[in-house]
């Protein structure tokens, strides 16, 4: 599969999220379809179908992600890393 390559996503996230916030503010029908074509772009950037997982690959694929990230499973090193840290 092709991926875009990580300068291309940060453009398209943050366009996502101004887009994002106009929409809320104002319900115009361009900003709606603007939204719907960036949100179509980022999937297809990421490879995914949705724009909410698009938008978490692409946080993943961005500058400065690192292994130790949001997801619902924890990793056994990091949590045996706070034990630790807590005892010290």
């Amino acid at each position: 599969m092709l991926m875009a390559h990580p300068a291309v996503l940060p453009g398209l996230v943050d366009r996502y999220w101004a887009l994002a916030v106009l929409a809320e503010g104002d319900g115009a029908s361009l900003v709606r379809a603007e939204i719907a074509d960036v949100a179509r772009a980022l999937c297809v950037a990421t490879g995914t179908t949705d724009v909410h997982a698009a938008l978490i690959a692409a946080r993943h694929r961005l500058p400065g992600a690192d292994t130790f990230d949001d997801s619902v499973i924890e990793p056994r090193d990091m949590s045996r890393a706070v034990v630790d840290n807590r005892r010290a």
